[in-house]
């Protein structure tokens, strides 16, 4: 998957859910999370939103505790996982525990729908946690789907490549 880089203003914590919406190309072919990678402070809340008319997603994080997955997240962090949202649907959950967290929707991972959100930053002291080193049991097209930790925290967000999807 290619990405697209886009800036995106810092803003202060409290001034409501930032937006992940969960897309799909009219015909099915091509799902997505958008952005695809996110910064955050502690304690921001992310609301994932399925914009999707063809498809229910989920926001599931990578966690023994959901469906025996790797951990992809904080050891600080509780794991998530928003069941199946039809179009239309919504899901919120905080982030407080720094470091990156590696999500992924479970019916699509396979097509690469997955999004990196990293809270906090390397530097802001003790408990930051980097992202899971080892590939695991992700497939290819999730691995490929993830945008590197330091693009997403020079950018704000980066959503994905558009190009040939409609």
């Amino acid at each position: 998957m290619l990405l697209a880089v886009q800036a995106r203003p810092r803003r202060a914590i409290a001034a409501g859910p930032l937006l992940v919406e969960m897309k799909g190309s009219p015909r099915g072919e091509q799902v997505w999370f958008a952005p695809v990678g996110l910064a955050v402070a502690p304690g921001e809340t992310i609301r994932f939103v399925n914009r999707d008319a063809g498809n229910s997603h989920t926001a599931t994080a990578y966690h023994p505790d959901i469906l025996d997955r790797q951990r992809r997240i904080p050891d600080a962090a509780e794991p998530w996982d928003s069941g199946l949202l039809l179009p239309g649907e919504q899901f919120e959950v905080t982030l407080t525990a720094p470091g990156v967290y590696d999500l992924y929707c479970q019916p699509h991972e396979h097509a690469g729908m997955v999004a990196r959100i990293v809270v906090g930053r390397p530097e802001s002291g003790p408990g930051w946690q980097g992202p899971a080193q080892d590939a695991g049991d992700l497939p290819e097209a999730a691995l490929a789907g993830f945008p590197p930790v330091d693009a997403i925290l020079a950018r704000g967000s980066v959503m994905p490549e558009k190009g040939g999807w409609t």
